[in-house]
């Protein structure tokens, strides 16, 4: 076994923008020991999520922090009571590649370390479809917007990580789906591969007009991921009663604070949201994981096990790639969910 540890640390609190090469440090350090309660595990696959860069323009993330992130790892080293040697678990390692979970060890609230089940899909899909990701999709859609037969719903970023599940949700619940997405490719995948009834590339000429004539109806259900111009062509579709789900602004994660965004984000819709009596809910996954996770896992379990639900990963191999991939994955240059193989997949022979 190594006795070598290597991870991303925050290098400096970045300014605003993107990521550039001064934002994250490389650096190795000792293995990790586990005391009485804990265990050691190796990272296999590491998730990439726009939420991260807001933990760290806000200074949740400290400099010389090791990058968060969520996680499937291997048990290799034991002294916590539930988990055993060889066992594939969800954790919070970070963009490390060894790390200690159990007693004393700091996860996000709501993220609780669980042991996965190979048998029951690959373990790359804890982080992504059946993940929190894909619970993201679930709640925001099904719990908040309550979709309707024949609703009309519009997913922006429709081809990535939870974009993808909710147009496939939205589907499977018998709406009308028409997806956004950046790019032709991404667009033909939206709409032959998870079933949309159209999709509308937002780089093209005259995106505004093409989205009305696709929603000649109107918008029933908008799943927000984007905000900016997308958000502004969405407006004027909004139906009286409508629902929308706030999930992220991507577009303007370069900016501001995610409150001065989210702030902004409301003003700038909020007469239509008071003549049409528009409903927005602010989407926060960790609210949901107590009264849904269960459910959700059995019923989204089912659907990707029957193969109604399609997923896509963006994967990167090797966690020096870590900032590359987080980079491209905020600027859209993804094409399914984002996540790093750190080390080699032991259930995949």
């Amino acid at each position: 076994m190594t006795q070598i540890n290597q991870h991303w640390n925050l290098a400096r609190s970045p300014a605003a923008g993107w990521p550039t090469d001064g934002d994250f440090a490389f650096n190795e350090s000792p293995l990790p020991d586990p005391k009485e309660g804990q265990a050691l595990v190796k990272t296999i696959y590491l998730s990439l999520d726009p939420y991260q860069w807001g933990r760290r323009r806000s200074g949740v993330e400290t400099v010389g922090e090791v990058c968060h992130g969520r996680t499937v790892s291997q048990v290799i080293k034991t002294r916590h009571p539930t988990f055993r040697e060889g066992d594939i678990i969800f954790n919070t390692n970070g963009w490390q590649k060894w790390g200690l979970v159990g007693q004393g060890i700091s996860e996000f609230n709501y993220m609780h370390p669980r042991v996965i089940d190979p048998e029951l899909a690959p373990i790359s899909t804890a982080i992504g479809v059946l993940g929190m990701l894909g619970l993201t999709a679930y709640a925001g859609l099904y719990v908040q917007c309550q979709p309707k037969r024949g609703d009309t719903v519009v997913v922006s970023a429709a081809s990535g990580g939870v974009g993808q599940n909710v147009v496939q949700i939205a589907r499977l619940k018998g709406c009308r789906v028409i997806g956004i997405a950046g790019s032709d490719d991404k667009c033909a995948y939206v709409k032959q591969v998870l079933g949309a009834d159209d999709c509308i590339n937002r780089k093209a000429e005259h995106f505004e007009t093409l989205l009305a004539e696709a929603c000649p109806e109107g918008i029933d259900i908008y799943f927000e991921n984007v905000g900016g111009a997308v958000f502004q062509a969405v407006l004027p579709l909004l139906n009286p009663s409508s629902r929308i789900s706030l999930c992220g602004l991507i577009s303007q994660y370069g900016h501001d604070d995610a409150a001065s965004n989210h702030a902004r984000w409301q003003q700038a819709g909020a007469d239509v949201f008071a003549q049409q009596s528009v409903t927005v809910h602010g989407l926060f996954v960790g609210n949901f994981v107590d009264d849904y996770q269960e459910q959700f896992l059995e019923e989204m379990g089912a659907w990707v096990a029957s193969g109604q639900i399609q997923y896509r990963e963006d994967r990167w191999q090797g966690l020096e790639k870590a900032p590359v991939a987080f980079s491209a994955m905020l600027k859209g240059d993804n094409f399914g969910k984002t996540m790093v193989q750190v080390e080699e997949d032991p259930t995949v022979y």
